[in-house]
């Protein structure tokens, strides 16, 4: 098949552009664009020193923001967390300063991001708002900076891989390879002990283990901390600590001061 001119392209778009304005001039067919500009082309005919040319319409931008926010995994819910929500007002030093650690994080992302320490890590209490701050980094990435970036919520995530392992060997290698991992609530305790099956244990190393030889950032959220990481598998504890060591904060103290659902209950 013959490849067509920019000459021949532009005339199929000009007739088609001219087709579609003559059936809404006369009513026979109504369209809804998601964007009115380009009429979900991504581009239109423009005028350069007064030659016709193609031109990538601004909707590009929101577009690719569209599909990386689909690909993450990222819920509904939680694609409205942002660091405008997270309030700091009353609370804990360590809630504040885990919010200036992930606002920071955010602001030096593209000067660490090929280097070793080029990751971050909240660790501690639970309801403190670590996935929310992690969130709202992750969300930003996607919609400002249109790094791709895929959530791993630990529990459910590893749920889903035990009853389809078809998905399994796929789900991992995105998981190495995405730009950003999210990984969520590592290890979460069950009845005060760490869920860390040895299966689990030697996927996490094989992702982490990538990820820290390839200079591949994470965002790790935990109720355990450093040691006790270490403590799950030392060769995995310290590659986290290596990659996040410049932007970790351990959140402990009071549970009724620092877990936000427990604000109000009584002594």
């Amino acid at each position: 098949m013959a490849t067509q001119s920019m000459e021949e392209i532009l005339k199929r778009l000009q007739l088609k552009t001219s087709q579609l304005q003559a059936e809404e001039s006369d009513g026979s067919v109504k369209h809804k664009y998601d964007c009115p500009k380009c009429k979900d082309e991504t581009g239109y005919i423009g005028q350069v020193d007064g030659v016709e040319v193609w031109v990538r319409c601004t909707c590009i931008t929101w577009r690719k923001a569209n599909r990386l926010m689909k690909s993450s995994e990222i819920t509904n819910e939680f694609k409205r967390l942002g660091f405008q929500n997270f309030h700091t007002d009353d609370k804990p030093d360590v809630i504040k300063d885990a919010y200036e650690c992930s606002r920071m994080y955010y602001k030096n992302f593209e000067s660490i991001r090929k280097s070793r320490h080029n990751s971050i890590a909240l660790l501690g209490q639970p309801g403190a708002g670590k996935t929310h701050l992690l969130m709202a980094i992750a969300n930003n990435f996607i919609q400002k900076k249109h790094v791709p970036v895929l959530y791993f919520p630990f529990v459910e995530g590893f749920g889903d891989l035990k009853d389809d392992f078809n998905a399994l060997e796929e789900k991992l290698e995105r998981m190495k390879k995405v730009d950003v991992l999210f990984i969520d609530d590592l290890f979460k305790p069950a009845r005060g002990k760490p869920r860390a099956t040895d299966w689990q244990i030697e996927q996490m190393y094989a992702v982490i283990n990538y990820r820290y030889l390839n200079h591949l950032p994470i965002l790790v959220s935990s109720e355990l901390s450093v040691d006790e990481l270490c403590d799950i598998d030392e060769a995995l504890g310290t590659r986290i600590y290596q990659m996040c060591q410049d932007y970790t904060v351990v959140i402990k103290g009071d549970r009724k001061q620092l877990n936000h659902r427990l604000v109000g209950a009584p002594s």
